[in-house]
């Protein structure tokens, strides 16, 4: 089994969207699919993908903007942590606040559970709090790709100032369960470029490893 997948920024703010699936069986998953759903859709029929489930780092809207089209498109089931069922709920005020046109999305179809395995690809959902009560990474060990939502960035960490943000949270997320994976691991944040954990363990100014 061989597993593709392919990163691009969506939306008004960036947001980056992971499509993955494996070659197999030509099923995979869309992971934050924060807008632009007509080039997501041109990307899933380009690598011939049957998406089973739409995955959220967590629920700020930059990360949900196309979700319902999605959803609506492909028949997938929508996944979120459910310590983040409170910002999910505010999804339309948190669109107006930043004067985004908010599309009705439907609840989440699952509650993602730390430790859970994605049936396809390898996958395993982290529990990485700290930008959110509910932020999730997703770790795919075969493929050493882990995406990480707004918790780790190249050179930087995601943002604790935003409610239910915690810094001292953020950081054991960080060190406890990222940083202890394969450092050659390619991260995919939610925004920007791409890094590796042995790159953030090295030169990560805001989290570091022993600190």
């Amino acid at each position: 089994m061989a597993i593709i997948h392919k990163s691009f920024p969506v939306g008004p703010l960036q947001c980056n969207c992971t499509i993955i699936g494996d070659t197999e069986t030509h099923k995979g998953y869309v992971i934050d699919p924060g807008g632009d759903p007509e080039l997501i859709m041109q990307s899933i029929a380009v690598m011939n993908l049957s998406i089973e489930g739409i995955f959220h780092t967590h629920a700020h809207f930059d990360h949900f903007l196309a979700s319902a089209e999605i959803k609506e498109k492909t028949g997938a089931s929508i996944h979120l942590h459910d310590s983040d069922r409170f910002l999910w709920d505010t999804l339309e005020m948190q669109c107006k606040y930043f004067n985004i046109e908010y599309k009705p999305t439907p609840a989440p179809d699952f509650k993602i559970e730390d430790g859970e395995e994605m049936k396809y690809c390898s996958g395993t959902c982290i529990h990485t709090p700290g930008h959110t009560p509910g932020s999730v990474s997703f770790y795919f060990e075969k493929e050493l790709l882990l995406v990480s939502g707004d918790t780790l960035f190249q050179g930087s960490i995601g943002r604790t100032d935003l409610p239910g943000g915690d810094f001292n949270q953020l950081k054991k997320s960080i060190q406890k369960k990222i940083y202890s994976l394969d450092g050659q691991t390619i991260v995919i944040p939610g925004h920007g470029p791409n890094t590796s954990i042995g790159h953030e363990i090295e030169s990560n100014l805001y989290v570091r490893y022993n600190s």
